[in-house]
C-alpha cells in the first residue's frame, strides 16, 4: 500500500487481513505495507478511535505502537518494526470488521474534503514537531486507560496529525493542533 492521502483504502486493505477467527497485529501492518509508516500510524489512531478501545489493555498496546512508528518516522526509517508481542497481538475477526464498518463513512467524507493547503504544516520542522507530538500522545495513552475517553481522544488527535501528513492537508494538521492545546489548556485550568 502506498501513501496515497486517503484513508478508505486502509481500511479496505486492514480488512483483507482478516481471513479467519483471530487477526493479528502483523497481519494488519503487512496488509498496509511495512514501508507505508503513515498509513500504519493512522490506523493505529482509528482504532483508538474505534469500538475496539473498549477491549482490555488495547488502547495501551495501540499507544506503545503510535510511540513507536512516530519514533521511526523521525529518525527516518522507511519501513516498519514493531516488537514481537504487538506483531503477535490478535484481535477478533469480527469486531475488527464491524469496527472497520463503522469508520468507512466518516473516512470517505474526509477522503472527499482534503486537498493540498497550508502546506507549511506538513513539512520540514512542523512535520518533525508533528511527529514529536504523535509519540508523545502515543506514550502517555497507557498511563490514560484508566480515565475514560481520554485515549481515544489522543487517538483522534493522531489521527488528525497523520492523516495531515499523510494527505499534505495542513488544515487536519491545525485542527489536531487545536485539539491538543485545548486539552493542555483544560488541564492547566483543571490542576490550579
Amino acid at each position: 500500500m502506498q501513501d496515497n492521502g486517503t484513508i478508505r483504502p486502509l481500511l479496505d486493505a486492514a480488512g483483507d487481513a482478516s481471513d479467519g477467527d483471530k487477526t493479528s497485529i502483523g497481519d494488519i501492518v503487512q496488509s498496509l505495507g511495512e514501508n507505508s509508516l503513515t498509513p500504519n500510524l493512522i490506523f493505529v489512531a482509528l482504532a483508538v478511535v474505534s469500538p475496539l478501545s473498549g477491549i482490555p489493555v488495547f488502547s495501551s498496546i495501540c499507544g506503545i505502537t503510535i510511540a513507536l512508528i512516530s519514533a521511526q518516522m523521525l529518525v527516518g526509517r522507511d519501513h516498519i518494526w514493531l516488537p514481537s508481542f504487538v506483531m503477535s497481538r490478535r484481535i477478533d475477526s469480527v469486531r475488527l470488521d464491524r469496527a472497520l464498518k463503522v469508520m468507512r463513512r466518516p473516512a470517505g467524507w474526509l477522503d472527499r474534503i482534503t486537498k493540498p493547503r497550508l502546506g507549511f504544516l506538513v513539512r520540514g520542522p512542523v512535520r518533525k514537531l508533528t511527529q514529536v507530538l504523535c509519540m508523545i500522545c502515543g506514550l502517555a495513552m497507557p498511563f490514560l486507560e484508566v480515565v475514560p475517553f481520554t485515549s481515544s481522544i489522543l487517538g483522534g488527535v493522531v489521527g488528525l496529525l497523520a492523516f495531515g501528513m499523510l494527505a499534505r492537508d495542513g488544515l487536519f494538521t491545525l485542527l489536531g493542533l487545536a485539539i491538543l492545546l485545548s486539552l493542555g489548556g483544560g488541564v492547566f485550568w483543571f490542576l490550579q
